[in-house]
């Protein structure tokens, strides 16, 4: 067993545990439904890999988990929102979800609309309540919030449906990788070195590594969405294709690809070498190499 395999096994049965903890059902039983459909695609499970960046930054720094704990559930709530939204029928349309039927499937579009708005309303709630000073909290906050919204996420979403059968350039096609995914990836790190009281030299390091393998981890999704096998993915393969979307290997080939992702997993890695070693930092390098091996 590796340090990542340890750390993941530490890390899930807390995660799982904690977000639970703060999804707990209304005793309203009018909400009945609306709390069902949240915990439904948040207990689908998943890799688990942003709440534990976030863990990982701060044994990284040699502070304790707890201070973290609850900005990791609050990305996971956030990321899970997404996925539930991206798989509707007006963005993929897609059926399953890491082997089960997607929310919409389950509960309804309309639904699954609200669940996706709820987690992400109950995230900020619970970051409001993170008991770090009141600067750090806000600073947490600003983060976050911009990684999610136009600055990050969304706005790498509404580029890559604008691009959607169009031949697009380089300069576009990182553009939607950098903030579609990698930039919910590189705020867990630097969220979380926020809350430790990082240097911003820290800071700066944590933030080239997430840069790096949030780049790498779309490369490896543009990959798997080609040669992957659906069965271990959990999920339809070809649906860019079938969306007409432009991917890395439809642009410069998948051996073009494979040397980017690498190069980007090395470089991740170059960023590391400054905080030392400690299980942590040797857990954060075997994710970058599980991002490029991983089959699903």
């Amino acid at each position: 067993m590796n340090s990542l395999e340890q750390s993941l096994q530490h890390a899930i049965p807390l995660i799982n545990q904690r977000l639970e903890e703060l999804l707990s059902p209304s005793d309203e039983p009018l909400l009945t439904t609306i709390h069902e459909a949240m915990l439904y695609s948040v207990r689908a499970g998943g890799k688990r890999l942003r709440p534990l960046l976030c863990l990982l930054t701060a044994g990284a720094l040699r502070q304790d988990e707890s201070r973290v704990l609850d900005i990791a559930c609050a990305i996971e709530m956030i990321h899970t929102y997404s996925l539930i939204h991206d798989d509707l029928p007006a963005l993929d349309n897609d059926d399953l979800r890491r082997g089960k039927p997607t929310n919409h499937r389950v509960y309804g579009e309309a639904m699954a609309i609200l669940a996706g708005d709820a987690l992400l309303n109950r995230a900020f709630e619970v970051l409001c309540q993170l008991p770090l000073a009141p600067d750090l909290v806000i600073r947490v906050i600003a983060e976050i919030a911009s990684s999610s919204g136009t600055a990050g996420m969304i706005g790498g979403q509404v580029v890559d449906i604008q691009s959607e059968g169009k031949s697009i350039d380089m300069p576009t096609m990182r553009y939607i990788h950098e903030n579609k995914t990698g930039r919910i990836i590189r705020s867990c790190l630097v969220s979380s070195a926020i809350a430790c009281q990082a240097t911003a030299e820290q800071i700066e390091l944590f933030d080239r590594y997430g840069y790096n393998i949030g780049l790498a981890f779309q490369i490896a999704d543009d990959i798997l969405d080609i040669e992957g096998d659906e069965a271990t993915m959990g999920k339809p393969v070809g649906s860019d294709l079938q969306n007409r979307k432009s991917t890395w290997p439809a642009l410069v080939g998948m051996n073009g690809a494979r040397k980017a992702m690498q190069e980007m997993i090395d470089e991740a890695n170059r960023a590391l070498d400054p905080l030392g070693d400690s299980p942590a930092v040797t857990s954060l390098r075997d994710l970058a190499r599980f991002i490029i091996e991983r089959k699903n």
